[in-house]
């Protein structure tokens, strides 16, 4: 990033709108109800949005950050660019509120309740966000800000876009085992991305440049070693093919804590040395990385993918956001899923479940 362009004079005009009391007083937020869109920003262009912070309350639904879904659309297109669970979008995973600190997108204090963006968003001639509340209840607070700026842009931007997609993977290993790290178990192959977890599938020009990614493990075992596949243009082989999910993450050997970096890094992990009672990597994850410096760039299509587990052997309940720009029109997304609830935790009394029935089939406890 041209540092140099802080000091660039330009010959636009900055605009905002806001959620602020109108009548001068200080109740500034709005109520969003259940089964309503809220429309934040509606605009013609040409102009670049520079800055989105908004925070919400709802008194009854704890899972308003998955309930309440940001769209964004770009010049005149019916169908959005940006289809999100908010929290997700702004990096936090299940439905939950914790601190997030990338480069341009943050969930900041207090307890990550500020959802903060700094993406450019460039449009020709409209854009308008919105945001859907598909819950039961309402959001009775919903305070925002949207900054932009009118002013002409270069023809060779491509439209922001952003995509949720969450699935509960099947073990497909072909030795039928999840854990391949067992001692002496054999070694899987898989020579093909179609089991793999799916986190951006788009049509057009364009170039990819990060992905959040939230994995919830049912059981102990590194739910990692599935290798991250790029397959640009068509090709039939990824032509960007990974080692395995903690490197595409930039980390290494298994990791369970938190680090951030400005393009990389695990906001959230279950930590094996934590008072949870989970153990292993048991529990939530959250990976991110961006490639602001090294975006993934495709001329007519690209197929990114990663798999669950070493030859996609492992059971997790997988979900993502992914961030790229490119050409319009673009390729509608897929439907919404419907449940977007997040699963609940391994708890302890099931734990033990597990181990009574390991002892008993193997005979160290009376069968009953």
């Amino acid at each position: 990033m041209d540092l140099m362009n802080l000091a660039r004079l330009t010959h636009a005009r900055t605009r905002r709108t806001s959620s602020y009391d109108r009548s001068g007083g200080n109740d500034d937020w709005v109520t969003i109800g259940p089964g309503e869109t809220f429309v934040l920003l509606d605009t013609n262009g040409p102009g670049k949005i520079t800055h989105i912070w908004t925070t919400l309350l709802s008194e009854k639904d704890k899972n308003i950050r998955k309930n309440l879904i940001l769209r964004m659309f770009w010049d005149g297109q019916e169908h959005p660019s940006v289809e999100c669970p908010i929290g997700d979008f702004f990096g936090q995973g299940w439905g939950l509120n914790y601190n997030f600190s990338s480069l341009l997108i943050s969930s900041a204090p207090r307890d990550g309740t500020a959802l903060v963006s700094y993406i450019p968003m460039p449009f020709s001639t409209h854009a308008r966000i919105e945001v859907l509340n598909m819950g039961q209840e309402p959001c009775d607070r919903f305070y925002f800000y949207v900054d932009y700026e009118l002013v002409d842009i270069d023809p060779d931007l491509g439209r922001f876009h952003a995509w949720y997609n969450q699935e509960t993977t099947s073990n497909e290993s072909s030795d039928g085992m999840e854990n391949a790290w067992i001692s002496g178990a054999p070694d899987p192959k898989n020579c093909s991305d179609k089991h793999n977890y799916l986190f951006c599938d788009a049509e057009g020009t364009g170039h990819f440049v990060g992905v959040n990614y939230y994995v919830q493990a049912p059981s102990a075992p590194w739910p990692g070693e599935g290798d991250d596949m790029f397959r640009i243009d068509g090709e039939p082989w990824p032509g960007l093919h990974g080692t395995g999910t903690e490197d595409y993450f930039n980390t290494s050997w298994g990791p369970d804590e938190h680090f951030t970096n400005p393009l990389f890094g695990i906001a959230y992990a279950p930590g094996k040395n934590n008072s949870d009672p989970q153990y292993g990597w048991m529990g939530r994850m959250h990976y991110y990385r961006f490639h602001f410096f090294d975006p993934v760039r495709f001329q007519s299509s690209i197929r990114a993918s990663i798999e669950h587990g070493h030859a996609n052997g492992m059971i997790l309940h997988l979900s993502s956001v992914a961030y790229w720009y490119q050409t319009l029109p673009s390729k509608p997304f897929p439907p919404l899923p419907q449940d977007r609830t997040p699963l609940p935790l391994t708890t302890v009394e099931e734990i033990h479940a597990w181990r009574h029935a390991y002892l008993k089939e193997k005979g160290l406890v009376p069968k009953t």
